[in-house]
């Protein structure tokens, strides 16, 4: 285990488990040091888990967690009231209001240990807005206004204006576009306390000055960002499965050395039973070598019997030290859509109110990309309200409003937000309302390749993290019969770890139907391989554009300004 030498968490014997029985952590002890750690490990692990032990969010069953500082949380989902402002998630009104109060002449002493030295608090915030391109956000404005992407960042720049030591980040970069991620890369780049993040993002992974690594209720951590975590993974994996092999070879030594021993014995046995039928030795003789004979075949059993036992246990020592971990399967079914076959059409008016239509057809795979807030997820709702036999559009085109036409009910959709989700109901059942002709059996096999085996199909869906949330519903998507003709799949990457990506980018790649991703992860769309890019902008609507294009600076950005 290495980190750096002045540890801001010390977790000393730590255990946590939940009431049904799932270990996240189990005697664990290790340090965080100063810098930037990236928190690693398999969806359910319980990295969100961790990350609560350590903002005192959640009390472990035994062990302690010291810390050197405050701590400053900022969770995967970020709730907001319909009246919270920027300053509110900035976590400065209350020093606003005692400001206003002691410019009004009010010398209540409370005042003054509430403002404490930030008697330039409103200046200090204006110009961390700013730097955080975040020049359109006032400290009055209501967040209803903003997009998920700059509240995250506006909780970003309250965390940095309030020299919080330890920061710890779930998944910050979920709801950003490629500008405001870049913006979040800056500054994490520049963050001069300690940072834990938790993230399936490569971008910001290979940020880290360390790497954590959660996985079978341990802890460990790494030196070096992911890229490295991931060669000295490789490296000891190698090492660990040749000596798995070197192992697995001396057992199987052992077991016909075994059995030539035994062959041997088997040999003089006959050998002697035969000179004792022939009488051709003193009976006293006999007796004498065949008991000498017994004890020599029980010390050779022995010898063998230890030399294979031995063995065995070193193939079971080795093999525990190579990794088996368990990864969803994702086998998507043929949907048989003909080249050629319209899926959907979607059509946007320009100021000159020029009709514009970009569709989909056959087995086509599109990229839609554009800015927070330009309306993708809204797009994608709007044109799945209602799904006609042979097409029907929304939206106004004469506004400039997005519309669109389907023509086809063989649609999946995977939201972006999970809410869809009967928190109450347990995950079999979720499964099987879509499929409720399906025998139970072959519905538990179905979710068996999305890890849910046995009893723990029947969890309820509001006990599951992000990552198992996704999970569920994709596998009520895949359950389809017939199959869907048309995926549409908003952020997928969002709430799953780096090797479910993968195997959703196999599956993908073997689809042979009509595809739509809403992606903000330019290394998750690259490996697609989209056969077309569209973004979708507030001021330019639809428009087909090439992959390599930059996007215009949002408005308030410094390239914008």
């Amino acid at each position: 285990m290495t980190h750096s030498p002045t540890a801001t968490v010390t977790v000393t014997r730590l255990s946590f488990a939940w009431p049904d029985g799932t270990t996240i952590l189990s005697d664990v002890t290790t340090a965080f040091g100063a810098g930037r750690t990236g928190l690693v490990g398999l969806n359910g692990a319980g990295k969100s888990t961790v990350l609560r032990l350590i903002a005192g969010l959640l009390q472990p069953i035994s062990g302690s967690i010291t810390v050197s500082g405050t701590v400053g949380y900022l969770p995967q989902q970020v709730t907001l009231d319909a009246d919270t402002t920027a300053a509110d998630l900035l976590d400065i009104t209350a020093k606003r209001r005692a400001l206003r109060a002691i410019e009004s002449g009010d010398a209540d002493p409370a005042h003054f240990e509430i403002l404490g030295d930030d008697w330039d608090i409103e200046a200090r915030a204006r110009a961390q807005l700013d730097e955080a391109g975040l020049s359109a956000v006032s400290l009055d404005r209501p967040m209803t206004e903003l997009s998920g992407g700059e509240a995250i960042l506006t909780a970003l720049v309250g965390l940095r204006l309030a020299a919080t030591p330890i920061v710890l980040l779930d998944e910050p970069t979920n709801n950003l576009d490629r500008d405001a991620r870049a913006l979040l890369y800056r500054m994490v780049d520049t963050w001069r306390g300690a940072l834990i993040v938790v993230s399936h993002d490569l971008e910001l992974l290979d940020r880290m000055t360390d790497t954590a690594e959660l996985r079978d209720a341990d802890l460990r951590i790494f030196g070096g960002p992911y890229a490295a975590y991931r060669e000295q993974v490789e490296t000891e994996q190698a090492a660990a499965r040749q000596a798995l092999r070197t192992a697995e070879q001396k057992l199987d030594t052992e077991k016909r050395q075994r059995v030539q021993a035994e062959t041997a014995l088997a040999r003089r046995a006959r050998t002697g039973r035969r000179m004792a039928e022939s009488k051709s030795l003193p009976k006293i003789l006999l007796g004498g070598r065949k008991n000498s004979a017994e004890v020599t075949a029980g010390k050779v059993r022995g010898s063998m019997e230890a030399k294979v036992d031995a063995a065995k246990r070193a193939v079971e020592e080795r093999a525990d030290s190579v990794r088996s971990d368990d990864h969803i399967r994702i086998d998507l079914p043929d949907p048989r859509v003909p080249t050629g076959r319209q899926l959907a059409r979607f059509r946007t008016a320009g100021t000159d109110t020029t009709d514009r239509s970009l569709t989909i057809v056959g087995p086509e795979r599109i990229a839609l990309v554009g800015s927070n807030g330009a309306g993708k997820t809204r797009l994608l709702e709007r044109l799945l309200g209602r799904v006609p036999d042979s097409g029907e559009t929304t939206g106004d085109p004469t506004s400039g409003e997005v519309g669109g036409e389907v023509f086809t009910r063989r649609i999946g959709y995977l939201p972006q937000r999970m809410n869809h989700l009967d928190d109450a109901a347990s995950i079999l059942d979720t499964v099987r309302e879509v499929a409720p002709q399906t025998p139970e059996q072959d519905v538990r096999a179905h979710l068996a390749r999305f890890l849910f085996r046995g009893d723990s199909a029947l969890r309820p869906v509001g006990s599951l993290s992000g990552g198992e949330r996704f999970r569920v519903a994709l596998a009520r998507l895949l359950v389809a019969d017939p199959p869907n003709e048309l995926l549409i799949l908003d952020e997928p990457t969002n709430n799953l770890d780096i090797h479910s990506v993968d195997e959703l980018v196999d599956a993908l790649a073997d689809y042979r139907g009509g595809l739509i991703v809403v992606s903000h992860d330019d290394r998750f769309l690259a490996r697609l391989q989209p056969d077309r890019w569209w973004r979708l902008d507030r001021s330019t609507g639809l428009t087909a554009i090439d992959p390599l294009e930059p996007a215009p600076a949002p408005e308030g950005s410094p390239a914008g300004r």
